[in-house]
């Protein structure tokens, strides 16, 4: 759900959408959210606490960084200025990562209770990229319809996603 969230607010920074755009961040997310269980799985238990200890500062800080610059830019005065472009490969990655951490956490839950792998991490790569790819036709058409208001929006779900990360590592 992370990852449907953040290609809806990648679809509405996209000014003229193409298919290929969609299919490029739902594969980066699709891959990452398959790739991170099998790190996990392979990392097991010896990583466990290392990597419950700090996963959801690192993401709370990516998102947090990416949703303040949204926020910004979409307030500045000057629109012709660059803003934070999904499609680079540099944010795309960050954003794949970032969305995908908990999904190292389920792989090594999937070491410790010595489930099959292979089934798991098809089925949430191709539900993720399924999602993500039509988040992102989700977030491109009604984007429009509300500007700036709209990125606003995206920039603060991310930052609530981060949020949302650091609040359910120390709940659970």
């Amino acid at each position: 759900m992370d990852a449907f969230a953040v290609s809806i607010t990648s679809g509405l920074t996209i000014k003229q959408l193409r298919v290929n755009n969609a299919l490029k961040i739902a594969i980066f997310f699709g891959l990452f959210q398959a790739i991170m269980p099998i790190v996990g799985w392979l990392a097991g238990l010896s990583l466990r606490d290392f990597i419950s200890g700090i996963d959801h500062w690192v993401a709370f800080g990516l998102l947090s960084f990416i949703g303040c610059k949204m926020i910004y830019e979409s307030i500045k005065t000057n629109p012709a200025e660059n803003k934070i472009n999904p499609l680079n490969i540099y944010v795309l990655l960050i954003l794949s990562f970032t969305t995908s951490i908990d999904a190292l956490a389920v792989g090594v839950s999937f070491a410790f209770l010595k489930v099959s792998i292979i089934t798991p991490i098809i089925a949430i790569g191709a539900i993720t990229f399924l999602l993500s790819f039509f988040g992102v036709f989700i977030g491109n058409k009604f984007g429009h319809f509300f500007e700036k208001k709209i990125e606003i929006a995206g920039g603060l779900v991310l930052i609530a996603i981060g949020i949302k990360m650091v609040v359910e590592a120390y709940l659970t």
